[in-house]
């Protein structure tokens, strides 16, 4: 295995509670997306202060990532099944020894050896090549495409991690403990350094963890209540945002913008702020009469689709001037929406929720016609020929779901998990994960509008054999 180390050392920035802290090696190998920081610290000073910032405390001193943080993004290699995402500085597998966390035990052998284990969270990476799960036994990480375990943790202690989210392919994690016995405390967000085996940082606060965000030049975390974003160079509170009660923890951040365009619930219900860090403004839009359930944004951050409890229409709004572009229906009946999520060109939209169904919607606002002129988002011209109703002759006559805009793909889902999905590096192939330990890959022909074609199946929580 080929890879280029390079040897640093330089300090950062001086602190009372560790007497060092040096960044030593920087690892990056060109057959995978998967690069790691590796960084070492002395033991905090048990009478170390609180961090200070508002409502928040930490044991641990800032991390400064800013060196990996500065890397361009990796070329799009994919990670080969069972193959570690992180290698020990003198090449010892993690896989081959189970590596003792110095806060609680921690075992990278595999974690379901014996018995599926019970997943409390799953969230694709932010470039939707690989996922992350949090169980009531520790985390994992697998690849998509094609589908593979990279790495998987197993706390001794058996503690649940709920909430996770994790820095593109690197070996950074941020997690939340979750479940009977978790973890870690449900008002803490952990930094996870995979590299070292344990956490390298904590953030505490006066309530529960709803939900985080990482971009590469932040941290977002998400209360029921409140929004704080820090710098992830330095953990750094940057703003705060109060919002109408989030128990969902529902938010999104832009991740391919070199600005952070940033979405989160408003104070009102139906809601939603829209925060373009460059300007420093706030966009507020009216998505819906009821509560907000799920929404989802580009990658660039321009185009935002929503959903209420309601669950039967999704609408598209353009983030910059806070206008509706576009309306689809779902369906007729109230329905859960789990998840949203746009194709890389916004050609395309995908919804799942609790009705054991995945649609795809054409849209008529994609990347490459940001700047088409407003006529072409009239109610008439916005409604494709090919998913309109066949009573859209009569349109004003009858009710207004006659003449809605229907998906042009379905894929029907077994059992009653929550399943997530986005779509594939492939055209017209999305990814679909459940929290049953479900995968699935799936291909849609647009033009037919018949049910999509699976193309395999996994279930990552029962894998055959343990990791060696």
């Amino acid at each position: 295995m080929w890879s280029c180390t390079l040897s640093e050392s330089f300090a950062l920035v001086p602190c009372p509670q560790l007497e060092t802290i040096h960044l030593s090696y920087f690892v990056i190998k060109p057959d995978t997306e998967f690069i790691y920081v590796s960084l070492s610290m002395d033991t905090p000073s048990p009478f170390s202060p609180p961090f200070p910032l508002p409502n928040t405390s930490s044991k641990f001193q800032s991390l400064n990532l800013q060196r990996y943080l500065e890397q361009p993004e990796a070329q799009q290699h994919q990670l080969q099944p069972q193959q570690a995402a992180v290698e020990q500085v003198n090449d010892e597998s993690l896989h081959g020894s189970s590596i003792k966390n110095p806060e609680s035990g921690v075992g990278s052998n595999h974690v379901f050896v014996n018995h599926s284990a019970t997943a409390y969270h799953v969230t694709f990476n932010q470039d939707y090549g690989c996922f992350a799960i949090g169980t009531d036994r520790g985390f994992g990480v697998y690849n998509c495409v094609p589908f593979g375990e990279s790495f998987c943790r197993n706390f001794e202690n058996i503690g649940g991690i709920g909430i996770i989210e994790m820095l593109f392919r690197s070996n950074i994690l941020a997690f939340v403990g979750h479940g009977d016995h978790p973890q870690y405390p449900r008002n803490k967000v952990m930094i996870w350094d995979d590299q070292q085996s344990r956490c390298i940082h904590e953030l505490c606060f006066r309530s529960e963890v709803r939900r985080i965000r990482l971009r590469k030049d932040c941290l977002v975390v998400v209360l029921e209540h409140k929004i704080f974003v820090y710098n992830f160079s330095n953990l750094e509170l940057l703003f705060q945002i109060e919002t109408t009660t989030n128990p969902k923890g529902l938010c999104e951040v832009s991740q391919t913008a070199d600005q952070l365009v940033l979405v989160c619930p408003g104070l009102q219900k139906g809601q939603v702020w829209v925060k373009h860090n460059a300007s420093k403004s706030t966009k507020s839009i009216v998505a819906h009469d009821s509560v907000l359930a799920c929404f989802a944004l580009t990658r660039e951050g321009n185009l935002l689709a929503t959903a209420s409890t309601k669950g039967t229409l999704i609408r598209i709004f353009n983030t910059l001037e806070g206008t509706l572009l576009q309306e689809v229906r779902r369906g007729l009946d109230r329905a859960e929406i789990y998840s949203l999520s746009f194709s890389p060109t916004a050609q395309w939209l995908a919804v799942s929720s609790d009705k054991g169904t995945v649609h795809v919607f054409s849209l008529k606002v994609n990347l490459g016609n940001r700047s088409t002129d407003k006529s072409n988002c009239s109610s008439n011209s916005r409604v494709p020929v090919a998913a309109s109703s066949s009573f859209s002759f009569i349109r004003g006559a009858l009710p207004k779901y006659f003449s809605s805009e229907w998906s042009v793909a379905q894929f029907r889902l077994p059992g009653v998990s929550q399943y997530i999905v986005t779509f594939g590096n492939e055209n017209n192939t999305l990814t679909i994960l459940g929290w049953d330990g479900s995968f699935f890959r799936c291909k849609f022909d647009p033009a037919s509008g018949k049910e999509m074609t699976q193309l395999e199946y996994h279930n990552f929580l029962e894998p055959e054999e343990p990791c060696n």
